[in-house]
């Protein structure tokens, strides 16, 4: 989650994180690269996540009427009324530099969290039994249970995307404490929390549906209908803000390069004052408000297009898990450490850095094929 901070740290975040980096110019931009992707992609992730807890709170009010009800509703008009939300927030000026939208955003994750867990717990006591097998989910021939097991390499992967984050929240710090030390002790508490509530959810949730776990463990509850209308409208408030902190850093660097290469452009660089009724004076971008609203767009368009919850977060686990997560950060504290090539302790971390790799590779073919096989079916 991102602190409060002023826009010209917000605007020069991309280049310290990448200054963080120090294996290399090459590999320098490599690593700014996949951060961006990264952004860009979790954004599409937000957008199908958003659309399938929205359209399961109007399945769920929609079976209140009865068995009979016609409740099949798609998604694409849920994500599109969240790529209008989002083309809105992004032009309110200084988005991220709210306080409040950190504070909303970690309130609704526990709501929803702790909501998910209760659920599948209690439905487990309901059943009387654990449902699901060591073995996981049967398949047809060997291959698809291998595609299968690839693919949740992948989604795995994408349970932990705090690494391409870390580095825009550390060059938001104040001090003193010294940045490292907070960031050490928040880093701590993130990962302990999450691994908590991921473990939990997970394990309760397949206990409770076996074979049958949807991948949004929330989409499978459809009693008390007001919980799991409250925990869906959690998710996609949570999303609203969380689709502005992964884009506001995308929308700076691309801001500021561009005006910094063309400073006498008035398209770029020329603000427009304008008066809203009741509303503050909002400055209007011609170049924002084009290049923002065409961001959401496109974000909105490749959801739309492959609407794949599973298979899309294993791609952007896999895409992220290895470069982001394991080999710069390894590669950093080699450096940092001055640790001898071929040495023990070298040949360790770097084992560790290639076992890491095998798993982003067997997670993005997995996933791959997963989108490849889905699009087909639908043909």
């Amino acid at each position: 989650m991102k602190v409060e901070h002023s826009l010209e740290q917000e605007k020069t975040s991309g280049n310290d994180d990448i200054d963080a980096i120090r294996t290399g110019k090459k590999w320098t931009w490599v690593c700014g690269l996949l951060q961006y992707v990264s952004f860009y992609g979790t954004g599409i992730a937000y957008i199908i996540t958003s659309a399938t807890s929205m359209r399961e709170i109007q399945r769920s009010n929609c079976y209140r009427k009865g068995a009979n009800a016609d409740c099949q509703t798609g998604k694409n008009i849920f994500m599109l009324i969240f790529g209008i939300i989002q083309i809105v927030t992004s032009q309110i000026p200084d988005f991220h530099n709210m306080t409040w939208l950190s504070v909303v955003a970690a309130l609704m994750s526990f709501c929803y969290s702790f909501i998910g867990l209760a659920l599948g717990f209690s439905k487990v006591i309901d059943n009387r039994r654990i449902k699901g097998s060591i073995v996981g989910v049967p398949a047809k021939s060997a291959a698809q249970k291998i595609w299968l097991v690839f693919q949740a390499l992948g989604d795995i992967a994408f349970a932990y995307p705090y690494s391409i984050i870390l580095l825009e929240i550390q060059d938001t710090l104040k001090s003193p404490p010294p940045e490292n030390q907070t960031m050490k002790k928040a880093s701590m508490s993130a990962i302990v929390i999450t691994t908590f509530f991921y473990l939990c959810c997970s394990g309760f949730g397949y206990a409770a549906f076996g074979n049958d776990t949807p991948g949004n463990l929330l989409t499978g509850f459809y009693e008390p209908f007001w919980l799991v209308d409250f925990a869906n409208a959690c998710i996609v408030l949570h999303l609203v803000g969380g689709y502005q902190v992964y884009s506001q850093p995308v929308f700076a660097f691309v801001e500021k390069k561009l005006t910094q290469k063309f400073p006498e452009n008035k398209f770029l660089n020329k603000f427009y004052a304008i008066k809203l009724p009741v509303l503050p004076a909002f400055q209007l971008n011609f170049f924002r408000l084009c290049f923002r609203t065409f961001y959401v767009m496109s974000t909105t368009a490749i959801a739309m297009a492959f609407p794949y919850f599973n298979q899309v977060l294993g791609i952007l686990g896999a895409l992220n898990f290895w470069p982001m997560t394991i080999y710069f950060p390894v590669e950093m504290y080699i450096v940092q450490r001055k640790i001898g090539a071929w040495t023990k302790k070298w040949l360790l971390l770097e084992g560790f850095s290639m076992i890491c790799l095998l798993v982003s590779v067997v997670g993005l073919i997995g996933s791959i094929e997963g989108i490849i096989s889905a699009k087909l079916a639908k043909m």
